[in-house]
C-alpha cells in the first residue's frame, strides 16, 4: 500500500488547538472529522464502495482509503476484483483476502494520484470524481468542525449551567436585540431576558448590573439558551432565601407568592420553630431584609403574611391591611366570602382589585369582597326566596344562610349529607324533604316568571329567559354569566362536559342545563312566543268590543258586567 499522504496541512495542530481552547475532547474531534470526510467521499464516489476515513498521527491529517475483496469473479466491481487483476497489477492476495487502496485526490497529490489511476484506474475507477471531492471534502470538514465546536461548547454550557435552573443569576447587561430581548453576560457565556419576562417600568443601559431568576435553559435554542425573568414570582422567592438565613436553613419557609411585577406581591410564610417568628425573620432589624428585596426589585411593594392550617384566618391575613367581620365559606367551589365593614371596601379590594386579586392567587380561594350594608341587603334577599321552600323555619333559613346556602337552587342540589349535617334538619329523610319543597319551589318561581314575561310583552331579555330555563336558579345563572355564557343560546350550543369544566357547576347539574337549554329552545320559547299572542289578541278583542259598545251607547258599567258575564 502506498505511503498515507493527508490532503491538508496542520489539521492536526489546529485539532489540537481547539481542543484546548475550547475545553473539548480531542477524540472527539477526530472522531467527527473522520465521519464528516466519509460521508462526502461515499457522496462523491458513491455509497456501494467500501470506504474508510482514518486520522493520522504521524501527519495529523485524516486519509482515505478504499477496500476490495479478492473474488474468482467480479459480481460488484466498486467492492471487488478479480484475483488474475490482483496478480496482473503485482499484487499477493488469495481469494477472500481484502486489499486496501488509499484515494489520493489532493491537488498536491496530483502526481500520486496519476500514478494510482495508471496503474488501477480501470479496477478504482475515481478518476472523476476526485477533484470534486476535493472541493467537498475541505467545505464539509471546516463546517463540521465548526459546528461541532458550536455543539461541544453548547454542551459544556449547558453541563455548567443546568443546576443554576430556579436560581438567582447574576450579569451585566450587554446589549438590546430586536423585539426588544436585552441580552445580558453571565461570564462564560449570555443569557437572554426577553420582553416578555421583564417587568413594566424597569429599564436598563449596556453595562448596568441586573439580578434575575433562571427560568429555563433551553439546550435547542439558536441564540443564548440560558432564558432568564426578571417577572417571575420565583424571583422574591428566591431574594428573600438569599437575604434571610432562616430561609436557606429551612427553619422558614415560603408557602406562596402572588405577585403583579413592578407593583405588589404577597408573601405567605411559616416556621417550623415556634421561636422563631416567620414574618420578624423576613422582615429583618427595622425592615432591613425586606427594605433589601425591595431595593432589587427597584421599589415594589412587598405584604408578608403569615400561614395558618385554617383556611379562613389564612385568607384575613392575607387580605390585610383590611379587616374582615366575617366570613362565608363555600367549600364545594372553593369559594369564600368576605364580610367587611362599609368605610374598609375599598381598602379590601384594593386599587383596580389588587389586593383582593393577590389574596386569592396567594390562597388558591377565589375571594368575594362585601360590605356590611350589601351582606344585610343579600341576607333579606335570600330570607325571602328560602321563605319559598314549604315549612320552613325562620331559624333554620337563618342556619342555611350562615353556612353559605342564599338560592333555591344551592339547596336542590346540595348533598344529602351535607344538608343533614345542618342544625333543624338532622336527617337525611327531612333533608330529601327540604331538597324536593326546593325544587317545588323552583318550579314555581319559574311558572311565575313565564307567567309575567307572558303578561308584561315586549322584548325577552337573555337574562330573563336563562332564568325560566327548567332546572335554572339565580345562583346557578349567575355562575353561567360569570363565565361568559350569557344567553340561552350560548348554553345550548356548548359541549356539556366543557360547560361543566368552564361554569364549575359539576357534570350532572351541566348536563341537566345544557339539556334545559336546549328544550328552552324547542319548546318554552315558542310555548311564550304562542302565550302572548294569544293575550294579545285577547286583549284587542276586549278593546274592539269596548270601542263598538261606546259607539252603540252601552254604558260603561254594562259593559263591564257584560264582559265579567262572558268572562
Amino acid at each position: 500500500m502506498a505511503q498515507a499522504v493527508g490532503y491538508t496541512e496542520g489539521l492536526g495542530s489546529i485539532v489540537e488547538q481547539v481542543a484546548q481552547e475550547k475545553g473539548i475532547d480531542k477524540k472527539i474531534l477526530i472522531e467527527t472529522m473522520e465521519a464528516a470526510i466519509l460521508k462526502a467521499a461515499q457522496a462523491a464516489f458513491g455509497p456501494n464502495r467500501e470506504l474508510e476515513a482514518r486520522y493520522n498521527t504521524d501527519t495529523g491529517n485524516i486519509d482515505l482509503f478504499q477496500y476490495m475483496t479478492v473474488v474468482e469473479q467480479v459480481g460488484q466491481p466498486e467492492r471487488e476484483i478479480a484475483i488474475d487483476q490482483a496478480r496482473k497489477h503485482g499484487l499477493e492476495a488469495d481469494v477472500g483476502e481484502e486489499l486496501g487502496f488509499q484515494v489520493f485526490w489532493h491537488p498536491r497529490d496530483a502526481d500520486r494520484a496519476r500514478q494510482q489511476d495508471k496503474e488501477f484506474g480501470a479496477v478504482l475507477d475515481m478518476k472523476q470524481a476526485r477533484s470534486a471531492f476535493g472541493r467537498i471534502a475541505a467545505q464539509t470538514a471546516k463546517q463540521v468542525l465548526l459546528q461541532r465546536v458550536r455543539d461541544a461548547e453548547r454542551d459544556i454550557i449547558h453541563n455548567e449551567y443546568k443546576d443554576r435552573q430556579g436560581q438567582l443569576i447574576r450579569g451585566i447587561v450587554r446589549r438590546f436585540e430586536k423585539g426588544h430581548n436585552l441580552i445580558v453576560d453571565l461570564g462564560k457565556t449570555e443569557g437572554v431576558l426577553p420582553a416578555r419576562e421583564q417587568t413594566p417600568r424597569e429599564t436598563y443601559r449596556p453595562g448596568d448590573r441586573i439580578v434575575a431568576y433562571v427560568k429555563s435553559i433551553d439546550r435547542e435554542s439558536r441564540g443564548p439558551m440560558i432564558i432568564l425573568s426578571r417577572q417571575s414570582p420565583h424571583l422574591v422567592e428566591k431574594l428573600f432565601e438569599a437575604e434571610v438565613p432562616e430561609i436557606y436553613e429551612g427553619i422558614v419557609k415560603i408557602v406562596s407568592v402572588a405577585r403583579e411585577p413592578s407593583s405588589r406581591s404577597k408573601i405567605s410564610v411559616t416556621s417550623r420553630d415556634p421561636d422563631v417568628d416567620p414574618v420578624g425573620a423576613c422582615v429583618g432589624i427595622k425592615g432591613s431584609r425586606v427594605q433589601a428585596v425591595v431595593q432589587e426589585l427597584r421599589g415594589e411593594k412587598i405584604d408578608i403574611v403569615p400561614y395558618d392550617k385554617d383556611v379562613a384566618r389564612y385568607i384575613i391575613n392575607a387580605i390585610q391591611p383590611a379587616e374582615v367581620n366575617r366570613v362565608v365559606v363555600d367549600e364545594a367551589n372553593h369559594r369564600m366570602e368576605l364580610v367587611v365593614p362599609d368605610e374598609k371596601l375599598s381598602l379590601a379590594i384594593g386599587r383596580k382589585g389588587q389586593n383582593v386579586r393577590l389574596a386569592s392567587q396567594l390562597t388558591g380561594w377565589r375571594l368575594d369582597i362585601v360590605s356590611e350594608s350589601k351582606f344585610r341587603q343579600m341576607e333579606d334577599d335570600a330570607m325571602i326566596q328560602l321563605a319559598e321552600i314549604e315549612g320552613m323555619e325562620e331559624e333554620l333559613a337563618k342556619n342555611l344562610f350562615g353556612l353559605g346556602f342564599r338560592a333555591l337552587d344551592e339547596i336542590a342540589e346540595a348533598e344529602l349529607g351535607e344538608l343533614a349535617s345542618i342544625e333543624g334538619v338532622e336527617t337525611e329523610e327531612r333533608a330529601l324533604e327540604l331538597q324536593q319543597a326546593a325544587e317545588r319551589a323552583l318550579e314555581r318561581i319559574r311558572q311565575d316568571r313565564i307567567r309575567r314575561i307572558v303578561e308584561q310583552g315586549g322584548a325577552l331579555t337573555d337574562h330573563d329567559a336563562l332564568l325560566v330555563v327548567p332546572g335554572m336558579g339565580t345562583r346557578t345563572a349567575q355562575a353561567l354569566e360569570e363565565s361568559g355564557y350569557k344567553s340561552v343560546r350560548d348554553v345550548a350550543k356548548e359541549d356539556p362536559d366543557r360547560l361543566a369544566i368552564k361554569s364549575g357547576l359539576g357534570n350532572k347539574k351541566a348536563r341537566q342545563i345544557w339539556q334545559g337549554a336546549v328544550d328552552f329552545q324547542r319548546t318554552v320559547a315558542k310555548e311564550i312566543q304562542v302565550a302572548r299572542e294569544r293575550l294579545s289578541d285577547q286583549r284587542a278583542e276586549l278593546e274592539a268590543r269596548a270601542r263598538a259598545d261606546v259607539a252603540a251607547g252601552v254604558p260603561a258599567a254594562a259593559a263591564d258586567e257584560s264582559e265579567d258575564e262572558e268572562g
